[in-house]
């Protein structure tokens, strides 16, 4: 009897320790290359396109929908499928870059049974951008492009019956977007000075564009469509004359809001939609700590409420649809879960599921991102969110802090991966919405301009310590690591913060301000002084600028450091990273540094942050995890 009750003591110790501990989950499951993803649907709703992993690349595939037969459209050998479309019931154009630091591309058009392939451009230097994918006369879409000039981008009437380009519209040189009505028109074009934006817009293509109004770039005027019913109005996400997004009416004529159709001095409009058969706008979307349908027609609120109980505890959001509204490509996503493509008919309201984002991840396995927020040291409201391993007490645990990348950005609610792997190995995560930060009203962002050494780190540091003052961070076993700005801001925060940060890490990581200003492609030159006005002027902000770039203060870091570049990153001064690398170590810093590549390719991607994430994983676990 004593045998057996030992023995049943003893299983259930087994069992409680099983459930005490994480699994530690293999770094490839948490970064897999998807094995088919960017599902688009034809315009009649007959046939879908997607990417599938083949002889590792992603090639392109198109289903009928009615039979369930597959066709493989391309066998593609040293390029990458960037983008595809579909530009009528049966053609598709796909866009396709290389490895080189240039990115050459070419465009094709294909038949969706895989013939009468032509090739509308080859070896291209230049960027393309699709500003009307639909055919009009049978033959053109409308594309931006800066062939002609590599610091702005044209607009072109694209032949893809010949690939012949015709200019419709000549850049001057101040045009940062242009934008065509619901019939392919080009009506819209965005012209910038570096700070103020103006819209500019025409009745026809037959008369000149005339401003119409002129904001700072701290203003969001962001169009979305034109009415179909009423002349000369424009459908924008505004926050002129106020601190949060509003969707309003523009009236083009005289530059005045004819009418808000949705405003909420607590919200914020981050996106919103229109239909072209409703010819109506159907919702807006807001985010907090999380994102939140607003419905502005009663019909798609029934349609949307149909597919939630389709879905139940997940987000979703609409990738593509057919020209009627009939079908749609839906994504879903939890915190904990990648989430799935399905094919949602609305006359049957049924989904039909395509595959599985991440199989490899169970959400069992995953944990919770919940939204924090707590008081800078001048007492601004700051929000963000944490991340606690599974199955620890949520005490003295190690903490891993990411700030995000910028300028502007933000963290949002969703299944990162980076987050749980980091969390799956047993830190918690701290991920804060420093001043700076998009989404939280224009004060709030333009608060963070010329503060990257100043108070946006300290928004940082006080989401550390208000962790500290929870008792859920263990103060000696916290580092700081982060992607481009995100790299910037940790490297900062470690060498000021020795006391704080045990150690710290960048990926990709900015470390000289002048060298990132010079970096910043040609053909965003019109934005240039907008960087002055947020990160600082080379000219005028030179000791700011100094003092605020940590290769030039290697001599003030003495806790360990994990640096990645990416050597074909046209962003990163490769050169200068080397060197700023071998300034630490002579001065006897601890540094782990590797060089990782991410091109097009799936795979050479997939490897590449396989390799990163092993070599943090080591970095911090040597650091962090010591007694």
């Amino acid at each position: 009897m004593l045998k057996r009750v030992f023995l049943l003591l003893m299983v259930a110790l087994i069992w409680a320790c099983k459930g005490s501990n994480n699994e530690i989950i293999p770094v490839d499951d948490f970064f897999k290359t998807q094995d088919k993803a960017y599902y688009r649907i034809s315009p009649d709703g007959k046939s879908l396109s997607y990417l599938k992993l083949q002889d590792k690349k992603l090639d392109l595939f198109v289903e009928d929908l009615a039979t369930g037969n597959s066709v493989q459209l391309t066998h593609l050998n040293g390029k990458s499928i960037s983008f595809h479309f579909w530009t009528s019931n049966n053609e598709l154009i796909y866009y396709t870059e290389d490895e080189s630091k240039e990115r050459k591309s070419d465009i094709f058009v294909i038949n969706k049974d895989g013939s009468k392939q032509v090739q509308l451009s080859a070896n291209e230097k230049s960027r393309l951008r699709v500003i009307e994918d639909q055919l009009i006369d049978d033959k053109y879409i409308i594309v931006a492009s800066n062939k002609r000039d590599s610091t702005v981008f044209d607009v072109y009437r694209l032949n893809v019956r010949n690939g012949k380009m015709d200019i419709a519209a000549k850049n001057p040189g101040n045009i940062t977007e242009w934008m065509t009505d619901n019939r392919g028109v080009l009506k819209i074009a965005v012209a910038s000075d570096g700070v103020n934006e103006t819209l500019m817009y025409r009745e026809n293509e037959n008369q000149p564009f005339a401003p119409v109004i002129t904001n700072n770039f701290e203003t969001t005027l962001q169009p979305i469509a034109f009415s179909e019913d009423q002349p000369n109005i424009l459908y924008a996400i505004s926050n002129v004359n106020r601190d949060k997004n509003a969707l309003v009416a523009l009236d083009l004529k005289t530059g005045k809001e004819k009418q808000v159709l949705f405003a909420n001095d607590t919200l914020n409009v981050v996106d919103a939609k229109y239909s072209r058969p409703q010819r109506k706008m159907l919702f807006v979307t807001c985010e907090t700590w999380k994102k939140e349908k607003y419905y502005l027609d009663d019909s798609t609120r029934l349609t949307y409420s149909k597919i939630n109980q389709l879905l139940p505890g997940t987000e979703w959001k609409i990738m593509d649809k057919d020209k009627m509204d009939k079908f749609f490509v839906v994504r879903t996503f939890t915190d904990k879960n990648p989430g799935s493509y399905y094919l949602y008919t609305a006359s049957e309201n049924k989904l039909k599921k395509l595959t599985d984002i991440s199989p490899s991840i169970n959400q069992e396995d995953m944990s919770s991102m919940k939204p924090i927020s707590f008081k800078s040291r001048d007492s601004l409201n700051i929000n963000g969110y944490l991340t606690l391993p599974k199955n620890r007490k949520s005490v003295n645990l190690p903490v891993v802090v990411l700030p995000h990348n910028g300028p502007g950005g933000r963290n949002s609610w969703g299944y990162n991966a980076e987050v749980q792997f980091l969390a799956n190995r047993g830190y918690a995560v701290l991920q804060v919405n420093y001043r700076g930060s998009t989404g939280y009203g224009k004060s709030f962002y333009a608060a963070g301009f010329k503060q990257w050494s100043d108070k946006i780190q300290d928004d940082v540091n006080d989401g550390v310590k208000w962790l500290i003052a929870q008792k859920i961070a263990n103060p000696k076993k916290i580092a700081i690591y982060g992607n481009g700005f995100g790299g910037y801001i940790a490297l900062n925060c470690l060498y000021k913060n020795p006391d704080l940060y045990k150690c710290g890490g960048s990926n990709s990581g900015v470390i000289n301000l002048f060298s990132y200003l010079k970096t910043i492609p040609p053909f965003l030159k019109a934005n240039l002084q907008m960087y002055y006005e947020i990160v600082g002027n080379p000219v005028t902000d030179t000791d700011y600028m100094r003092f605020a770039s940590p290769v030039f203060h290697a001599d003030r870091f003495k806790s360990p450091v994990f640096i990645a570049q990416n050597p074909k990153d046209p962003r990163v001064n490769v050169a200068e990273g080397v060197q700023f690398i071998k300034e630490l170590k002579k001065r006897n810093v601890q540094v782990t540094y590797i060089e990782k590549e991410e091109g097009p390719n799936p795979v050479m991607r997939q490897q590449g942050r396989t390799a990163l994430y092993k070599a943090l994983e080591e970095f911090l676990q040597e650091n962090l995890g010591k007694k």
